[in-house]
């Protein structure tokens, strides 16, 4: 595969989804993000630290990284012994709205991951092969112009995520990689997304934990890279983004996101994603 320099916005676009194979030789440091659409993150080699909802990973080559839409996660290259590369999948939700047209539900090692807490998993070397292979295919089609590239690109598209489900599902439950450390901040991530519509604050977090509020502060900042209020900000955004981009109102889903003042919500959402709620269309994350 061809290697190119890391620009975080260089991803070609598709209909329904993006591709993009990386390779950078420099340590990096990715702003803390979400997104309305599905990520497949596959390691080649390189020193890294993904945090997924708090939980860090430490991937190794061929180790593959499912994260599921709104999650938030960041990536952070540690002290280099050899450049890092990786390919990257971005799929919006519509991509997998046609499957479920005909019984097929893709997104299931998405959402399982997501419950386990436990997003990174390895397949087996006959697998990862067939994986590769795959994605050679995908990325050779991105790059040529010959009659019907796009439609084989999308049908080893599908073909990947096939791959991916049943690499997933044979992995025995005892060899999941989940390195977190703080299974109570583990706990509070998970309280804070269940009551994301309610009126959540660091006092009444902490209270709930019966922890001090600065330890709470202190642990959520080492281990996500966010204060609680921007995580929390970040997490009602991201839901408010996702219910709009599926045709809910504006005003119910601000409501419904948490959000008790329109016009702060407003100008938090420009602030996040550069263009107004008005301003989504089913396809926008591929204007992203």
């Amino acid at each position: 595969m061809d290697n190119q320099t890391f620009t975080q916005c260089h991803m070609s676009a598709k209909q329904f989804y993006k591709f993009h194979h990386y390779y950078y030789g420099q340590p990096i440091d990715i702003s803390i993000y979400n997104h309305s659409f599905y990520e497949i993150y596959m390691f080649i080699s390189g020193n890294i630290s993904y945090v997924i909802e708090g939980y860090t990973y430490h991937p190794s080559p061929g180790d593959i990284l499912l994260i599921n839409h709104n999650e938030t996660h960041h990536l952070d290259t540690l002290p280099l012994s050899l450049p890092c590369e990786c390919i990257i999948f971005w799929l919006d939700e519509s991509f997998f709205h046609r499957l479920h047209e005909i019984g097929e539900d893709l997104t299931a090692c998405f959402r399982d991951a997501s419950q386990r807490n436990c997003h990174l998993f390895r397949p087996s070397k006959a697998q990862i092969t067939k994986i590769w292979n795959v994605c050679k295919t995908i990325e050779r089609e991105y790059q040529n112009h010959e009659l019907g590239n796009h439609i084989i690109a999308y049908s080893s598209m599908v073909e990947l995520l096939v791959l991916l489900n049943r690499a997933y599902y044979d992995i025995p439950n005892s060899t999941y990689k989940n390195t977190a450390k703080q299974e109570q901040l583990n706990l509070i991530i998970a309280y804070i997304n269940e009551h994301l519509s309610e009126n959540l604050t660091l006092d009444q977090i902490a209270e709930q934990f019966h922890i001090s509020k600065y330890y709470l502060s202190h642990q959520f900042k080492e281990y996500t890279g966010l204060s609680p209020y921007q995580y929390i900000m970040k997490k009602r955004l991201a839901r408010a983004y996702h219910m709009i981009h599926n045709g809910k109102n504006i005003t119910y889903a601000c409501m419904e996101s948490g959000f008790r003042d329109y016009s702060n919500f407003l100008k938090a959402f420009k602030r996040e994603y550069g263009k107004n709620p008005s301003e989504l269309t089913k396809y926008s994350f591929l204007k992203m």
